[in-house]
């Protein structure tokens, strides 16, 4: 199915697909406990940005490898390139129309220890 989304000025608009049920991550690492992130982490190739990556700000920490990448008007972060699945998008399931989904599973991921559990998001890049 095709689903869309967008930041919360709209100038940042995208398009992905995804089953209709899906399963989120809901992760307790300092960035994305702090910001309520709920992971969708979809294969790059499944994602298709609707508007310039020009209205886009670029984030990165720790390691470099994760880009984070914000709407420069009104700061929200719709999507990001994680490091456990650099060949992936991970959308914030919050900046997405739900309309079209089924059932929605909500599952919790130690990002906090994010070393001894990373291995275990392998599969995402499988999908």
């Amino acid at each position: 199915m095709l689903h869309s989304g967008d930041c919360h000025c709209g100038k940042v608009q995208f398009e992905f697909e995804s089953d209709a049920d899906v399963t989120l991550l809901r992760c307790n690492c300092s960035i994305c406990d702090r910001v309520g992130y709920l992971h969708l982490t979809i294969p790059q190739r499944r994602m298709m940005l609707k508007t310039s990556w020009d209205d886009l700000a670029l984030y990165t920490f720790n390691s470099g490898i994760a880009k984070h990448y914000f709407c420069k008007n009104c700061g929200v972060k719709p999507f990001y390139i994680p490091r456990s699945n650099p060949d992936c998008f991970s959308i914030n399931f919050r900046n997405v129309d739900q309309s079209n989904f089924g059932e929605i599973f909500i599952q919790d991921f130690d990002g906090r220890n994010w070393e001894s559990n990373a291995g275990s998001l392998s599969y995402l890049s499988e999908q």
